[in-house]
């Protein structure tokens, strides 16, 4: 897959959102959390010392880096999320740092609403700059193959594309350190089920290049993005833009193996 920056990420998602996309006022949200993310990668690796890749040894250095983010869904995010920004900055680290904690050793926050946007927000640039940076990420963690080889996170999107003489092939991103990883194409990314009579696809004239991966056995389902349809499409942008797609899921009782960061 075409290396993907921040910055690209970035671009990619300012330019859905100038777009007419129902989606678009997300998406210009997401923007802002993006450059926000960029910018604590950014500082992780500028750090003289090395990360440990265990969160409860580099709080210290991840904590400094938290309150412009906070802002920054204070400010731009919606309702209930720029609420619970305003809330967490107000309780200082006695309430955030409990929760990234929950979130990094167990990867769920419980049902309180907002709770997991927080935590994945934060963690991501600090997960993905510790596989950038080779760390191993310390963490007890599921291991399977439909869980990331680097952090045993869970698959957030599908991304399918051509790659010369191989033909299609499809990977899957992770929602914690947005590693990919191969995975088979015709296989249930949650249950495994490879009987494709039990596994289906729907897609939209609006979002050629995105698809909902469905599976009848587990009812769960996965967006793919294709990047052989669009080679500009960012995995992690696209899946978000295309919105609707987890309207007709949800319609069709459907649920989503991994939200993403803004909750759909």
């Amino acid at each position: 897959m075409p290396h993907r920056t921040w910055a690209s990420r970035v671009e990619r998602a300012r330019k859905l959102a100038a777009s007419d996309l129902p989606s678009r006022n997300l998406l210009a949200f997401y923007a802002a959390l993006l450059d926000v993310q960029r910018a604590i990668h950014e500082q992780l690796a500028r750090q003289p010392a090395p990360l440990a890749g265990a969160l409860h040894q580099d709080l210290p250095v991840l904590r400094p880096l938290m309150p412009p983010l906070l802002q920054v869904v204070a400010t731009a995010g919606p309702t209930s999320l720029a609420r619970a920004a305003r809330e967490l900055s107000g309780n200082g680290d006695s309430s955030l740092e409990p929760l990234l904690v929950d979130y990094w050793q167990t990867l769920s926050t419980g049902d309180a609403p907002g709770r997991a946007f927080f935590a994945k927000a934060c963690l991501q640039p600090y997960a993905r700059w510790l596989v950038d940076s080779k760390t191993p990420i310390v963490r007890d963690r599921l291991r399977d193959r439909n869980r990331c080889p680097a952090c045993g996170g869970a698959p957030q999107a599908g991304i399918m594309q051509r790659l010369g003489s191989e033909g299609a092939t499809r990977s899957l991103l992770c929602a914690l350190c947005l590693s990919t990883w191969h995975f088979q194409r015709v296989v249930c990314a949650s249950c495994g089920e490879r009987d494709e009579r039990k596994l289906g696809y729907y897609n939209s004239p609006s979002y050629p290049h995105v698809r909902v991966e469905v599976c009848d056995t587990c009812r769960h389902y996965i967006k793919s993005v294709d990047l052989s349809v669009l080679g500009i499409a960012d995995p992690l942008v696209d899946e978000l833009a295309a919105a609707s797609l987890d309207l007709w899921a949800r319609e069709h009782d459907y649920v989503k193996i991994e939200l993403n960061l803004v909750g759909l």
